[in-house]
């Protein structure tokens, strides 16, 4: 039987949880991999893990640039410290430029890099991978990632230029695509170029996310990764056992995820 992993939602953030936990498990969504966005939503994907532990739910605690705050820094690292063996990442943590409130704020920006660079430090401390988010900062966020030396990273849903794409390839870390191939031209391009061996495969749910047909659009569940797998192998003209049986390996390679 089948069997695929999401390596990128917010459970924390998903509406009737235990419905959508139990469509994914009857869709064969083996492991999800659920990322925080600051110190509370840290604490619920814990909670979560264990609430429903009949569930593959891996978890990684960390700061989203949107929410990089220095006022949790410290909570937050101590947070990770104590429930360090209970973490496959630290994530979603990174740079975003984008944010009407940053472009033109450096010293949003500084922020952001300071509580970025504090925590890519401690994954590499810790031996734990990086959810990094790199929304037009794609450039920094690589740099930050080289320097600090870390082993293990992926920047998920990248959408940045192929320059610095290479320079990610170049150093044996990952990209990851969403069902945002659908419409993305800039992730059609990153996905393109990317190496299936560096690349991994999520929903980034509950995101809502464009469609061609007449619906429209639809909010990401988990088992919505299976179509993420489709629209990769269409676009790459791969077949797609060939492929899923690589992205599980690769999100065992990198997460651990060893449940496929």
């Amino acid at each position: 039987m089948k069997r695929i992993i999401d390596t990128h939602a917010h459970l924390d953030h998903t509406k009737d949880l235990a419905r959508v936990l139990d469509s994914a498990a009857q869709e064969n969504v083996a492991a999800i991999l659920a990322v925080s966005e600051d110190l509370q939503s840290s604490k619920d994907n814990l909670e979560i893990k264990k609430k429903f532990s009949n569930s593959k739910i891996f978890v990684a605690c960390g700061i989203h640039p949107s929410k990089a705050h220095l006022i949790e820094l410290d909570a937050c690292v101590n947070l990770i410290r104590e429930n360090k063996n209970e973490l496959s990442a630290i994530g979603e943590i990174g740079l975003d430029y984008w944010y009407n409130w940053v472009k033109k704020n450096e010293d949003k920006k500084e922020e952001q890099r300071k509580v970025f660079i504090r925590l890519i430090e401690l994954a590499k401390e810790l031996n734990l991978p990086a959810a990094i988010h790199s929304r037009g900062a794609w450039e920094d966020c690589f740099d930050i990632a080289d320097k600090v030396g870390i082993k293990n990273c992926v920047f998920h849903w990248y959408s940045g230029p192929v320059e610095t794409l290479k320079k990610i390839i170049g150093k044996g870390f990952f990209i990851s695509a969403t069902p945002s191939l659908e419409y993305s031209p800039e992730a059609q391009k990153a996905i393109k170029y990317a190496p299936l061996e560096n690349t991994l495969i999520e929903t980034d749910s509950p995101v809502f996310y464009k469609t061609k047909d007449a619906a429209g659009g639809f909010t990401a569940e988990p088992k919505d990764v299976w179509r993420t797998l489709k629209l990769y192998c269409e676009l790459k003209n791969v077949d797609s056992d060939f492929a899923l049986n690589k992205f599980n390996e690769n999100a065992a390679h990198v997460f651990k995820m060893n449940c496929v």
